[in-house]
């Protein structure tokens, strides 16, 4: 297995890892990396139960059992827990590690009892066959966001399937958090967003493999007015927020999905093009449907409007190999705009093609490098061509769309 030596190039996997999450992991992975002597055997993929402490918590004891995906030279850790989340062990911090068999997996109970451990008081669960949801809001509104989440997996796990992926079901829940109001999301994400906090309505963190939202419909209100998940879900999708509402929730329940399922791995360089292509592919809501998402590969116009109006062969060419312009709040919406078109050619064209170009991204483990090289040598292997030569098609096809 190989064992990671740079600080510069594990933050550099760590930023290409998604669209969103690059603000997600400030120097989370810093120890990790430093250059070191060898830590005796490589525990890479081992089951493991480490005790170690945080410097900041006053050298307070701390435990962590799971699967090691990535160990430094220095000893440092990257652990994959039992519930999902990362956790890295700076080599300072370790105290003693132990191999230990690979426990049963989590039940949807185990899974509410550590989730409600960390979260606010006044919070409930509600289970269903593959996702925990957590909440302050109304229960009818819970279940409802948890019947799109259901049904968007069924779909996510089908139409790749047929592309003969070899994805695999998660293994245990997928962790849905659904805060009641803005202001109690704000200061739950804050530390995770940052800045950018205030204007987004969702998130799904690589780190923590949870799917974080609030309920911007206000459905405390609607418990007085309609009765059953169908008709809270005609009155949401009534409501003047329910387009971005179902577009954010589909959108990052998909890289969720994504990430849980193998079509990518979780910090592995994943070009953002690619992540941000596949969750925008699945998230045009329908607010006809009695849940307000009905299927994949829909038109999204809001999205088609941005392309046509911002679409430049020198950013199509550039998001190809360069993650920087959804950094820069100039470019970021012109670059998610031009993801959005050539995932959505690609993927009406070329489906065979993308799934081989997917495949071969989903090889790629965690932290692993590359370079803009290897990108587009990447990209020309899967689809026989450059970008360049493909974009007469790309404006054709979508000039052709209504």
């Amino acid at each position: 297995m190989q064992r990671f030596e740079h600080l510069s190039r594990c933050c550099r996997a760590l930023e290409r890892a998604g669209g969103l999450w690059h603000r997600l992991l400030p120097l989370m992975l810093a120890a990790l990396c430093w250059p070191g002597l060898m830590h005796g055997e490589d525990l890479t993929g081992s089951q493991v139960t480490v005790t170690f402490h945080l410097p900041d918590e006053g050298g307070r004891e701390r435990v962590s059992g799971g699967k090691v995906l990535v160990e430094a030279l220095d000893g440092g850790l990257l652990v994959e827990e039992a519930d999902g989340q990362l956790q890295l062990i700076e080599a300072g911090w370790r105290d003693h590690v132990e191999v230990v068999p690979k426990p049963e997996s989590l039940t949807a109970a185990d899974v509410s009892r550590a989730v409600l451990a960390e979260l606010p008081e006044g919070f409930q669960v509600f289970t269903t066959r593959h996702y925990c949801v957590c909440f302050d809001t109304s229960p009818e509104y819970a279940r409802w966001v948890a019947a799109v989440f259901e049904r968007l997996r069924e779909a996510f796990l089908n139409y790749y399937r047929r592309d003969r992926l070899e994805l695999a079901a998660p293994e245990r829940p997928l962790i849905v958090v659904i805060f009641a109001d803005r202001q109690r999301y704000l200061e739950y994400a804050q530390p995770t967003l940052g800045t950018s906090s205030p204007n987004v309505i969702g998130y799904y963190n690589l780190m923590s493999n949870r799917v974080t939202t609030y309920d911007i419909t206000g459905s405390d209100a609607l418990r007085d007015r309609v009765v059953g998940r169908q008709s809270v879900g005609q009155a949401i999708a009534a409501s003047p927020a329910a387009s971005a509402l179902i577009s954010t929730l589909v959108h990052e329940a998909t890289h969720q999905l994504a990430f849980n399922t193998g079509l990518h791995q979780r910090l592995a360089p994943i070009p953002v093009w690619v992540s941000e292509g596949v969750a925008m592919y699945f998230e045009t809501p329908d607010l006809k449907a009695d849940r307000g998402w009905r299927g994949i590969g829909m038109i999204n116009h809001q999205r088609l409007a941005h392309w046509r109006q911002a679409h430049r062969r020198d950013l199509l060419v550039r998001i190809i190999s360069d993650d920087e312009v959804f950094r820069d709040p100039a470019t970021a919406l012109d670059a998610y705009a031009e993801a959005w078109g050539l995932a959505f050619f690609l993927l009406k064209t070329r489906r065979a093609e993308s799934a081989d170009y997917l495949r071969r991204l989903g090889s790629r483990g965690p932290l692993t490098d590359d370079s803009p090289e290897q990108r587009r040598a990447d990209f020309e292997a899967a689809f026989g061509e450059s970008v360049e030569s493909m974009e007469p098609a790309l404006v054709r096809f979508l000039a052709r769309l209504r």
